[in-house]
């Protein structure tokens, strides 16, 4: 999700059936409500409160870091009492009620940063809950409930889901899955865009490429949150042999993912970028949707096209991340974990520390994330060090025994 695109924006994208244009970053406004105690960033939050509060969170998770329990109780405050999420709720105190717009991205994104954090399920429960009901007779989301599912709605909230242990093709509205949605905003093989996902159809069906609807839908196909973790070499090595070895009908999930990576790869190959287009004026680097494309192709296992898009970011995007606040440094910072690089290590910028430094002071810092691993990763470090503390212990015991033997040598007359 492009940072750049408020959820305003979107809600009027849903209307028009065509995603906004993602507009060049530039130094925010006044903020024309007052920013509340524990929030992330200085500009006015009425569009996208909960949505950068959750990526700055989730980002932070993904680094080691342990947030300020103020930021975290900001978050927790927005929730309405049937588990759903507006962008902003001024007044938390004041409940939820017909006039406020919750939505399901914010929502979602709610649910991604909160489970990753724990200890908040019962809050997470009800959200998960309440993006069920919202799930329209296609199997997917708009951004309002009730809206035209689009390819970026549907896909943020896929990731909630699976975050939350939820198995999407299990959660059902009109025997329709959200997968089966990821589908319908698939294009073929031939044609502009081949093998894109579009944001949604126009009034006459018809698809049009976009990158950004792509980045996200190829991580919701592939069952995938925001924090997508890199690839595991073998099955890397397998998604980009599929991959490189061409466009196949968008039949499954798993392909259409193939395909939007493919597609990705080639939009990135010349320049390690994407850009904005819009009309009458020159096009620019995207530097949220290029972020977003770097997390996409990781996942997938296009380990050499993200890394590549990665350097580009880490020459050209902080000066952008500053401008643009939390949510953008926190996409540069999934964006890195994705690759496996050290976000405090991106380029010569400490994403991390750039992070922390727009919310309130965190509780604790770590130099460096863990990796996770699997269980067979886990056994084998644990064998590895038992082995290790066993030689030192030995070591210790031969020299002490050496020690005692001379020290009776030399007391014997």
């Amino acid at each position: 999700m492009n940072v750049r695109r408020s959820a305003a924006a979107l809600a009027a994208a849903a209307v028009i059936g065509a995603a906004t244009p993602a507009l060049a970053a530039s130094p925010s406004p006044t903020p024309s409500v007052a920013i509340p105690d524990g929030l992330y960033g200085t500009a006015d939050p009425t569009y996208d409160g909960v949505w950068r509060q959750s990526l700055a969170l989730l980002a932070q998770d993904t680094a080691g870091v342990v947030p300020a329990d103020r930021a975290v109780a900001w978050l927790t405050g927005q929730q309405c009492a049937n588990g759903a999420y507006a962008a902003f709720r001024p007044d938390p105190a004041k409940p939820c009620d017909a006039k406020l717009m919750v939505d399901t991205n914010s929502t979602a994104a709610a649910v991604q940063a909160l489970t990753a954090l724990g200890g908040h399920a019962a809050r997470t429960g009800k959200a998960v809950a309440w993006l069920k009901s919202v799930q329209n007779a296609d199997g997917g989301w708009g951004y309002n409930p009730g809206g035209a599912s689009d390819a970026n709605s549907t896909a943020v909230v896929t990731g909630a889901l699976v975050a939350a242990g939820e198995l999407p093709e299990q959660v059902v509205k009109g025997g329709k899955s959200p997968y089966d949605a990821l589908l319908m905003f698939a294009l073929p093989c031939t044609g502009d865009g081949a093998g894109a996902f579009a944001y949604q159809p126009d009034k006459q069906g018809k698809l049009t490429a976009n990158a950004d609807a792509t980045a996200a839908a190829v991580l919701g196909a592939l069952g995938q949150p925001l924090n997508a973790s890199p690839k595991k070499a073998d099955n890397a090595k397998k998604g980009a042999d599929a991959t490189a070895s061409g466009c196949a009908a968008p039949t499954t999930p798993e392909q259409a993912a193939r395909n939007g990576a493919r597609y990705l790869s080639t939009a990135l190959a010349k320049d390690h970028h994407l850009v904005s287009a819009l009309p009458g004026a020159e096009n620019q680097p995207d530097y949220g949707n290029t972020a977003d494309a770097v997390v996409a192709l990781a996942a997938a296992g296009h380990t050499d096209e993200a890394t590549a898009a990665l350097r580009w970011l880490e020459a050209n995007a902080p000066q952008w991340a500053a401008q643009s606040g939390p949510a953008a440094y926190a996409q540069l910072v999934l964006a890195a974990h994705a690759t496996g690089t050290d976000p405090r290590a991106f380029g010569s910028t400490d994403l991390v520390r750039l992070l922390d430094a727009t919310g309130p002071a965190p509780k604790q810092t770590a130099t460096k994330k863990p990796e996770a691993s699997d269980a067979s990763d886990d056994d084998g470090g644990s064998a590895t060090l038992w082995v290790t503390v066993g030689a030192v212990v030995l070591v210790v015991l031969v020299a002490a025994a050496l020690f005692l033997a001379r020290a009776r040598r030399r007391q014997q007359p």
